[in-house]
């Protein structure tokens, strides 16, 4: 077998592999042995076929495996020799389109190779970390946002309309073409207006509606309808107004910290305190993340794969496009080209993407099966109902597997990193870390 080099140039390589006759065939010779005991055929005993015979039977077959088998095992040793990484996967191809059986096999394979990737000093990193408290009128504030959300309703003033907000108790009664239908009755039905829980422009005849009001509400369901018999039906009800409250906001007590699962209102603030740090650590981490990476950005510069840079481009102009264009939900649109601007990004999160993958793989990070199916499952969450046929499609998608990995290996690539550099703690004020994630946002 002959390697030949036909290209070198920067990072990328071209080889013409040479796979002789004589090689193909001692390997089909080599695989109908190995096969030649377990093999029957009518007329001769399990074991006894003559090589001949199974030469002319199985021949193409295996001579097709042993032609795969001789390619792969020339790439994987020329890898093992030169020490090159491929950046994609090589292109491989046969030369010989007029190939016949006892003729060589040429093969043209060319690819990128990654880069050498220079060593860092990682001790000489310095690094601020950003620590936001917990103060009184940020927890105040979280209290008041769970007393909206646990809000309660009272009577409005004899004689006041109800407003959007408002929750209309009535009695009801829903009739098509002058018959009251199944399941279109209820009694001292409470409905918040602008909940969009009943058909669409029913609750919007109700604003402005008094405590004791009759009203006849006019609507049409929709043609997709559960309920067929009444799909795309006009229907009216006849609605009787008990009484209209507003909305008010839970008071701040006890009570309300037992609807929260605390034991009272002290255990609840300390439990929103424990939050609030935990999302300040959350967005302080961010920061100090995109402070790390622009100083491994400044402190490396290598070559960089050519495919990977446009791959990446692409994909990033991709995505603004459709950020840019949300009604545009599929692919069938036009073509997209990268901008200067979109290399220059592509170029930085290759560079980054190859020396993280370097600094995790010398430091020997792994991402452990606890911490993948705990991923799977946080993702799992956002399909109710539907979880397990989740986990199932993760378990056998080795492409979703990777995505889903490739983060959690980042991250703990990172607080390697960070563990090995000078970080020095900086107190801050909730507003002055919420501008540095603002200021992280208008920079991406």
């Amino acid at each position: 077998m002959q390697v030949t080099e036909t290209l070198n140039e920067g990072l990328k390589r071209g080889y013409e592999i040479v796979v002789t006759a004589a090689e193909l065939e001692a390997k089909v010779n080599e695989k109908l042995a190995e096969a030649q005991p377990e093999v029957e055929m009518k007329g001769f005993r399990k074991g006894k076929v003559p090589m001949a015979l199974l030469k002319k039977q199985f021949g193409p077959k295996v001579l097709g495996e042993a032609m795969q088998e001789s390619v792969d095992g020339a790439m994987n040793a020329h890898f093992e020799q030169t020490g090159d990484r491929p950046a994609m996967q090589p292109d491989v191809k046969m030369t010989n389109d007029d190939w016949k059986e006892g003729d060589d096999v040429n093969v043209a394979m060319s690819y990128e190779a990654l880069p050498e990737i220079p060593e860092v000093d990682l001790a000489s990193l310095s690094l601020e970390k950003l620590v936001v408290k917990a103060d009184e009128a940020a927890i105040d504030e979280a209290l008041a946002n769970l007393a909206e959300t646990a809000q309660d309703f009272k009577a409005r003033k004899k004689g006041s309309k109800s407003k959007d907000g408002d929750q209309v108790v009535m009695d009801f009664v829903g009739k098509v073409d002058g018959e009251a239908f199944e399941g279109g009755s209820a009694e001292d039905y409470p409905l918040v207006l602008g909940s969009n829980s009943f058909i669409p422009g029913f609750e919007e005849q109700l604003v402005g509606v008094k405590t004791g009001e009759e009203k006849a509400v006019t609507v049409s369901f929709p043609e997709d309808y559960q309920a067929a018999h009444l799909a795309g039906k006009e229907a009216v009800f006849d609605c009787t107004i008990k009484e209209v409250k507003e909305p008010v906001a839970a008071e701040i007590n006890d009570e309300l910290a037992t609807k929260f699962g605390a034991e009272d209102l002290a255990g609840l603030k300390a439990q929103i305190a424990e939050r609030l740090e935990a999302e300040y650590a959350g967005a302080a981490r961010a920061v100090m993340k995109r402070g790390l990476l622009d100083a491994l950005d400044k402190m490396v510069s290598f070559d960089l794969p050519p495919s990977l840079v446009e791959a990446e481009a692409g994909q990033i102009a991709h995505q603004l496009w459709h950020e840019e264009n949300p009604d545009v939900q599929g692919h069938d649109h036009p073509e997209i080209t990268p901008t200067d601007e979109h290399k220059t990004l592509a170029e930085r999160r290759v560079r980054l993407g190859l020396l993280l993958a370097e600094l995790g793989q010398k430091a020997e990070v792994q991402v452990t099966d606890a911490e993948m199916t705990q991923a799977i499952m946080a993702q799992a969450r956002q399909y109710p109902g539907q979880e397990r046929q989740f986990f199932e499609f993760i378990q056998q998608n080795q492409q979703m597997q990777q995505q889903l990995r490739a983060p959690l290996f980042e991250d703990k690539v990172i607080d390697h990193v960070v563990a090995q550099a000078t970080v020095a703690e900086k107190e801050v004020s909730k507003d002055d870390l919420q501008k540095a994630v603002e200021a992280l946002e208008d920079a991406e």
